[in-house]
This record gives C-alpha cells, sequence and structure tokens, in this order.
C-alpha cells in the first residue's frame, strides 16, 4: 500500500466503520541525524468521526520523490488473528464492525466468548457454568473468570432488555471487545505462535 490522497483501508481504526473515507489531511518530511532514512509521514482524516490515521513510508529516491511502501500505520487497524476458530472469529469480527451499535456489539462479544469456551471442549450447561467450569479447571484464571462474567450479564442485560442495566456505549463495546481479544490471545494465539516457535 502506498501514500496517496487518502487511505484505503477497510475500516477506520477509530470508528470501525466500513470503507471509511481517510482523505489527506498533512503531510512531513523527516530524516535521521546522518541523513539515512528519509521518510514522509501523512495524517488522513475519517469523514465520517474525524479520527486522524498517520501513516510512514521511507523514501527509495528523495530527488524523484518516490517512496516505498507503506511500513507502519497508526493507531493499527484492529484485525482477529487466524488461529481462532472460526465461529468464534467470525462473532469478534462482528462485534469489532459494530461498535457504532454497542448493544449489538456487547452480545457478539459474549457469543465470542462462549464460543472459544466450547472450541476448547467446555461445552455443558449455559454460558455462566462454562465460565465457572473453565476456571475450576484452570483453562483461564480467576481474573479472567470475573471478566468474562462482566461481559456476559452486560450482554444478558442487552438480551434481555433489563431497564434497570444502562445503554452501552462505544467505550462499554471496546471494553468487552478488549477481553475477548485478550482472550483469544491466552487460548489461541500464544499457543500457535509458541507451537511454531518450536516448530511444531
Amino acid at each position: 500500500m502506498k501514500l496517496g490522497n487518502s487511505l484505503p483501508l477497510a475500516r477506520c481504526p477509530h470508528c470501525n466503520i466500513a470503507h471509511p473515507s481517510l482523505d489527506f489531511a498533512n503531510a512531513v518530511d523527516t530524516e535521521s541525524n546522518a541523513k539515512e532514512n528519509q521518510r514522509r509521514w501523512i495524517t488522513y482524516q475519517c469523514a465520517t468521526c474525524g479520527g486522524l490515521t498517520m501513516a510512514v513510508a521511507s523514501y527509495l529516491n528523495v530527488r524523484n520523490h518516490i517512496l516505498d511502501d507503506i511500513s507502519d500505520i497508526w493507531p493499527t487497524p484492529q484485525t482477529v488473528h487466524e488461529s481462532i476458530p472460526e465461529r468464534a472469529k467470525a462473532y469478534l469480527e462482528q462485534a469489532i464492525a459494530s461498535i457504532a451499535a454497542p448493544s449489538g456489539a456487547v452480545m457478539l462479544t459474549a457469543s465470542a466468548v462462549d464460543a472459544m469456551l466450547k472450541a476448547k471442549g467446555i461445552k455443558d450447561g449455559s454460558l455462566n457454568a462454562r465460565i465457572n467450569s473453565a476456571a475450576q479447571s484452570h483453562l483461564i484464571t480467576p481474573e479472567m473468570a470475573a471478566w468474562a462474567h462482566e461481559v456476559r450479564l452486560d450482554a444478558n442485560d442487552q438480551r434481555h432488555d433489563d431497564e434497570a442495566g444502562a445503554l452501552p456505549n462505544a467505550a462499554d463495546a471496546k471494553k468487552s471487545i478488549e477481553f475477548a481479544t485478550a482472550l483469544a490471545q491466552f487460548l489461541f494465539v500464544l499457543p500457535a505462535r509458541v507451537a511454531r516457535g518450536r516448530g511444531k
């Protein structure tokens, strides 16, 4: 991907809108003290949320303004690792995509957590029972279980239209997604990396 007048990301890293209009805001050229690392930094503004995203590329030829591909983007667009089982991955991707609809995102996140536990063979009973079983069998820590119960209860408030429960906002949805992402890292991503690192 090259630097240009727009940044063609699938989703805005801030609001997660699909096919965002991320338009050129400003550019800065920099170089190292030894003039060896000359780079162009461009910020792009989302037309929907106003959030800024920065991308950087090194110059291959400064005189002719030839740039290499983009090397880094901040904030990094959120993605779901391929080692996560298919159903859990689909729920988590949909949750990330629907942060603008926080109630839906919270319920999808709880479904992702449930699918992860089932993928680990914990299938009996309700999600409440599965979380407790995962903690009792030391698949997850007691602290992770407590956080999983928070996600479960937040989703229950939305599923059952609990009038006493507050409607979640985008920050609540992001917090739920943060847990599900951390759980996925712990249960699937890190073990897959360890197996690859050991050549298995």
